[in-house]
């Protein structure tokens, strides 16, 4: 009976995306214990987020598409409800109002947004699938720009720029016409002065910092300038584990979050940064392919908007430590320290799951 519930409970998780995961996640617990300073808290407390994220990829997987699809609208406007609440009475940390008490909790509803606003958009346009105009189209932009609105006026850069990416992927998966895209490309160049004048001094800053990071190197810069030194040192091969200097002699700023890769290539250099780079690439890759095998609109435009999301991801947080993007903190993928997070990643993979699952069962 226990190896049937067993079988039961597997079932809907898929063996590749399953495996990818576990190594990316093996793989952060070594490199954390490295960049804690071999902390077994932090290690600890990074495991119990683990097993979390797992039980809530398992449940997600089980669940239907048709389920997720009915309940995207609410869950998009309870996020939304959720963020205005955080504007007018959210708690100020370190400069930005991002987090909300309800009660005993404390919920930052910008990690709800990263999931409901593509599988919103994806339910907008299920719906709409019989005849797509721009009309329909426009009304999908509305509902990104809203939400990124509010998390970027927080501020929350780096959020922001996720779920803008997320709802930008599915208007793009949805058949916007490249015509269209063009226009918007350019309208948005346009706009860059206009929108350097809305940026907080910060912002500006650190845009300033990436095009000269050694204007203030023991400032705005030192972030830059630290982690590039960091993946520079460790060569091809790395300095070995537990062997970075710049990460043990405390040069490394952020180096178990958002600059956790900078440790990674010091440590295992270029070598171990191809293999991670394998990793999170063929992760992105089968996710597409779930995208590409897909039963409905709906669980398409889901499944790609989580893939390229977790590409935008990878793509930021390494750009970011090799210093051709700002810093707009964007942990690294599963490897990053960080439950919220890794939970928000694990239930998207948790939809994937069962995206495939479901529509194998309607083949069959």
């Amino acid at each position: 009976m226990i190896k049937r519930w067993l079988l039961r409970v597997i079932a809907p998780l898929d063996p590749t995306l399953t495996g990818l995961i576990l190594a990316l996640m093996l793989l952060g617990l070594v490199v954390l214990y490295s960049a804690s300073g071999r902390d077994l808290m932090t290690l600890a407390g990074q495991s119990r987020s683990m097993v979390l994220a797992l039980v809530c990829m398992c449940v997600m997987a089980h669940l239907p598409p048709h389920q997720l699809m009915r309940w995207a609208g609410p869950v998009y406007v309870l996020g939304l409800v959720l963020l205005v609440g955080v504007a007018l009475g959210g708690e100020v940390s370190h400069g930005a109002r991002r987090w909300l008490h309800l009660g005993p909790l404390r919920i930052q509803p910008s990690e709800l947004m990263k999931l409901a606003l593509p599988l919103a958009l994806a339910a907008w346009f299920q719906h709409r699938e019989q005849g797509l105009g721009l009309r329909d189209f426009a009304v999908g932009l509305m509902l990104f720009i809203v939400p990124v609105g509010l998390i970027a006026r927080q501020p929350d850069l780096g959020t922001a720029l996720l779920i803008a990416s997320s709802g930008c992927y599915v208007l793009f998966l949805a058949g916007l016409s490249w015509r269209v895209l063009g226009i918007a490309i350019v309208g948005f160049g346009a706009s860059l002065p206009l929108v350097w004048t809305f940026l907080h001094d910060y912002q500006r800053q650190r845009v300033l910092t990436l095009i000269d990071p050694s204007q203030d190197p023991l400032g705005a810069g030192y972030h830059i300038i630290q982690s590039t030194i960091a993946v520079g040192s460790g060569g091809v091969m790395g300095k070995g584990w537990l062997g970075g200097t710049q990460t043990h002699l405390d040069f490394l700023p952020e180096r178990t979050t958002d600059f956790i890769f900078a440790v990674f290539g010091e440590e295992f250099g270029l070598f171990g940064e191809l293999v991670l780079l394998v990793l999170l690439v063929s992760l992105i890759l089968r996710g597409m392919d779930i995208a590409s095998q897909a039963s409905s609109i709906f669980n398409r435009l889901a499944a790609g908007a989580i893939s390229l999301t977790l590409f935008t991801y990878t793509f930021v947080n390494m750009g970011m430590v090799a210093g051709i993007l700002p810093v707009v903190g964007v942990p690294l993928p599963f490897v990053s320290y960080g439950g919220t997070s890794l939970i928000t990643l694990m239930l998207g993979q948790g939809i994937l799951m069962s995206i495939r699952h479901h529509r194998t069962l309607v083949k069959r």
